[in-house]
């Protein structure tokens, strides 16, 4: 038996591929255990969709992929939020390939006109007589575009749970939620919105490699030195009194010893998520912005406006597959493609009411580290790729996860630890272990129970719809 099938028909098999301190390399280079996470993993956690920004009207569409599945989040004309699998009912085409726009009260299939509104209920079908006494109310494409039903709209971020039944939005992310509250909170009118595009580009590796590296404080000292070290040597030798330039503000800080990442901390939370930069972080001594502090204390009263500015948290990493940076409004999306393929997604975001300059600097963090023209960011790319190409090797079995692991860590829940400590990945490993080995019955795969009602009703887009 191959381990392809091993480990479709055997849950064990694929717990033993995380260890305390290891985790087997075909978790990073096998096809069939990527298929299975497709299928499992993100088909029963909570992914992220998109931005409500993006679709402020009604008939306002956004395309984008959930696991491997095509979806398109929609502004419905009651205002509601909804997530729709991408699929004519008729066909199976595609009724969207536009990254996003406006489609009106309802969307037309390009290749026989069926229509659906924005909730996806079939709206019109031409020549609706060559139907009759064939059955038709009783088929599946009578259901209309399969539509998501857990859906959550948590202060402007969508994400979605393919899965009809599992975990709620609350029980998945608890307290991790904080730091999506924080960024909103930098505003002083509490909203986000999309803002300066989004840049793309394809890594050629598996995608955990890059969740891995959100909370890795040993590498920026390092694999960093040629990039962020040479800026930070060309502004020393800088005529005195030069000002500062924002990117050197932006580069410097990777450059910080290890003992600067061992002291700011990293936070556990249950669930695979986490964060580093507890008690401080790179994005700590950025310069002020010119009347932003006193926005801020007008909006939240001053102790409250310095308890969220104050929180200058680094990465926040949230299972399994998108990271935030509070204090500088990005969003990075590792979406899978292959085993060895992960589209990356970096997204920018404007604090509605404070000034411009903090955008300038958003947008400026972005290009310099996370754009496909990007400084920083190559370093990490040629990592990530050398690492695909090293764990294709028949020889070494294990990736090595141990750094200050502490016995019994697994039964923690929310705990600080040392800023330099792995057990962030090895909680991210430990909730990959569990999402991909569900008894049957936890978690139904997505489309099983095509046309089932929710036992729920609606919830004010709050665990408001499963796939059906």
């Amino acid at each position: 038996m191959s381990h392809s099938q091993r480990y479709r028909s055997d849950p064990a098999a694929i717990r033993a591929l995380v260890r305390d301190t290891e985790v087997h390399k075909d978790i990073f280079i096998d096809p069939e255990l990527f298929q299975l996470e497709m299928e499992r993993l993100f088909t029963r956690t909570w992914i992220y969709v998109g931005h409500d920004s993006q679709i402020p009207k009604p008939g306002d569409f956004f395309t984008t992929t959930v696991g491997d599945q095509a979806v398109v989040m929609v502004r419905h004309t009651d205002q509601s939020v909804r997530v729709l699998i991408n699929r004519c009912a008729h066909k199976g085409v595609q009724l969207v390939t536009e990254p996003q726009g406006n489609t009106g009260r309802f969307f037309r299939c390009p290749y026989h006109a069926w229509t659906f509104k924005t909730d996806g209920s079939l709206l019109g079908v031409p020549l609706r007589k060559g139907y009759e006494n064939t059955g038709f109310d009783d088929t599946e494409a009578k259901l209309g575009m399969p539509e998501v039903k857990a859906v959550h709209n948590h202060r402007g971020f969508v994400f979605c749970r393919l899965a009809p039944e599992g975990e709620s939005f609350e029980e998945f992310f608890g307290e991790s939620l904080s730091t999506l509250d924080n960024m909103v909170d930098r505003s002083p009118e509490g909203r986000l919105e999309v803002a300066g595009g989004v840049y793309r580009y394809i890594h050629r590796c598996n995608w955990k490699m890059l969740v891995d590296n959100q909370t890795d404080t040993c590498h920026p000292m390092v694999a960093h030195e040629s990039s962020a070290g040479t800026a930070v040597k060309v502004w020393e030798e800088a005529p005195e009194g030069t000002p500062k330039p924002m990117a050197v503000e932006l580069f410097a800080p990777f450059m910080s010893p290890y003992d600067f990442y061992e002291n700011m901390g990293i936070r556990v939370w249950q669930n695979g998520h986490g964060h580093t930069g507890v008690t401080n972080s790179i994005h700590a001594a950025y310069s002020g912005i010119e009347g932003y502090v006193e926005q801020m204390e007008e909006a939240y009263g001053k102790e409250r406006a310095h308890q969220i500015l104050n929180d200058v948290r680094h990465n926040t990493c949230y299972y399994p597959n998108i990271m935030v940076k509070g204090p500088v409004q990005t969003l990075r999306i590792f979406k899978p493609l292959a085993a060895d393929r992960t589209l990356v997604e970096s997204w920018t975001f404007r604090l509605v009411g404070a000034p411009d300059k903090l955008l300038e600097r958003t947008i400026m963090y972005n290009r310099l580290i996370n754009a496909p023209t990007s400084v920083v960011g190559h370093d990490d790319l040629e990592v990530y790729e050398r690492g695909q190409a090293g764990l294709n090797t028949r020889y070494r079995d294990w990736v090595n996860v141990a750094r200050l692991y502490e016995p019994g860590e697994e039964e923690r829940r929310n705990y600080v630890t040392n800023g330099t400590s792995e057990g962030l990945m090895r909680s991210e490993y430990r909730a990959w272990a569990r999402y991909m080995t569900l008894e049957e019955g936890e978690a139904e795969t997505p489309l099983a129970a095509s046309g089932a009602s929710s036992p729920s009703g609606r919830e004010s887009q709050s665990d408001r719809r499963a796939v059906q």
